[in-house]
């Protein structure tokens, strides 16, 4: 039996009814599953994993078991994980430590168990396990094969490890595979983030001002879901190439400071800390919603909210702070709100992510000893692959170049 810590167990019988859904959503899955269980590409190995614990997750869990590996899995944020799930993977025997609404020693505490195991893979969502090997326990990175990498949040705090020379195992950053950052970041953090903030607050987007701050994949996809829900939308960023797009995707573009004075409805998705602060939200109209989309719950500054003004929950997932006598609402206590206040992103969408998190692990076993310690990208044919099996599942038939046309291509001679 596997040692497991969650919520409540009874929930076991739900939380295999939902997986079971999404099993039926993502078909690409079920293809690698079967071919995993014939050759067994993890036999012998332990899978570290610090993942949103959903549905879409248990689906890949499922898959590397059946491909062989022992798995442990841990929440990668404290308020993300569906307990009725945790409790269907821990009657299916895995190592599962996650609950929502863990406190901060909680979650450390979990992401410790999952090292105890010692994973000779991990796959990460948001770096903090790979953090944790390198930092507290270096003496068990020599048996590390390698890893892989979720978020663009990661992805950064993997280069800035890289750059700093600390960074002792190879780690692919399936966040740059095209059919996750793509689909992920621009079709899954749109939809996903609209449908936790309305869980939230319940209220009409249709002529409010939105700002998004951040015009990334995932800034531009909520930004598209927003207006197209009639809201005005407003947006903050920092580098020109990318406020130049907002622009002539026909969106207005303003500091933070300017748009705090005008905005009904906040939310963050950067990647970086204090994008909203204590000065921003004292400008801010009554009655605003802030919310964040970014990894980590510090993009709002939660803490220095915390620290000035009293609140009180009024509904699950919204919390009312009194601002010098106005009222300012907040999401999911900062945190991840598609995934706090809702159920993260569509099983169609995690399907292609989550293949790319299963092949870059049959990746890291086939070349093992040849891959050198940094941050990786999964080989082009490997994503076009997942493509290919995405079309094939949604019944989609793309052309083929002729043999005239890929010579053609191949050719430099032929011109006006």
């Amino acid at each position: 039996m596997a040692d497991y810590e969650v919520k409540d167990t009874g929930l076991a019988e739900q939380g295999k009814l939902n997986i079971e859904y999404a099993e039926r959503n993502m078909p690409i899955m079920e293809k690698i599953k079967k071919r995993f269980a014939g050759e067994q590409p993890f036999k012998g190995l332990t899978i570290g994993l610090a993942l949103h614990v959903t549905k879409e997750t248990a689906v890949l869990v499922r898959t590397l078991i059946a491909g062989g590996a022992g798995v442990a899995i841990a929440s990668c944020n404290p308020l993300s994980t569906q307990d009725d799930v945790a409790a269907a993977l821990a009657g299916d025997d895995v190592h599962v430590y996650a609950k929502k609404g863990e406190t901060r020693e909680e979650y450390y505490q979990y992401i410790e168990k999952v090292i105890g195991h010692g994973p000779d893979i991990t796959i990460d969502d948001g770096c903090d396990l790979v953090t944790a090997l390198h930092t507290k326990h270096k003496d068990r990175l020599n048996r590390v094969i390698g890893g892989c990498e979720e978020t663009t949040t990661g992805v950064i705090r993997l280069h800035a490890m890289e750059k700093d020379g600390v960074l002792k195992v190879p780690m692919i950053a399936v966040n740059d595979n095209k059919t996750k950052h793509l689909l992920d970041n621009y079709y899954g953090t749109g939809q996903s983030t609209i449908d936790g903030v309305l869980r939230a607050t319940n209220v009409l987007l249709a002529g409010k001002n939105f700002v998004v701050c951040g015009y990334g994949d995932c800034g531009k996809g909520l930004s598209l879901r927003a207006e197209g829900m009639g809201a005005n939308v407003i947006v903050t960023e920092v580098d020109a190439f990318r406020a130049m797009k907002a622009r002539l995707d026909g969106y207005r573009v303003m500091p933070i400071a300017e748009a705090a004075k005008s905005g009904d409805i906040f939310v963050t998705v950067t990647g970086d800390k204090h994008v909203i602060t204590t000065d921003h939200i004292k400008t801010m109209k009554p009655g605003v919603i802030l919310a964040n989309a970014g990894h980590f719950d510090n993009e709002v500054d939660v803490e220095g909210m915390d620290r000035l003004w009293k609140k009180r929950r009024i509904r699950t997932s919204l919390e009312e702070y009194n601002v010098e006598g106005k009222a300012v609402y907040l999401c999911a206590e900062g945190r991840l709100v598609n995934l706090a206040a809702a159920e993260g992103h569509p099983s169609e969408v995690m399907a292609t992510s989550f293949a790319g998190q299963a092949l870059a692990c049959e990746y890291l076993v086939k070349n093992r000893n040849r891959l050198k310690p940094g941050v990786l990208t999964l080989p082009g044919e490997i994503d076009k692959h997942i493509a290919e099996l995405q079309l094939e599942a949604m019944g989609v038939e793309k052309d083929t170049l002729t043999t005239e046309q890929k010579k053609y291509l191949e050719s430099w001679e032929e011109g006006t």
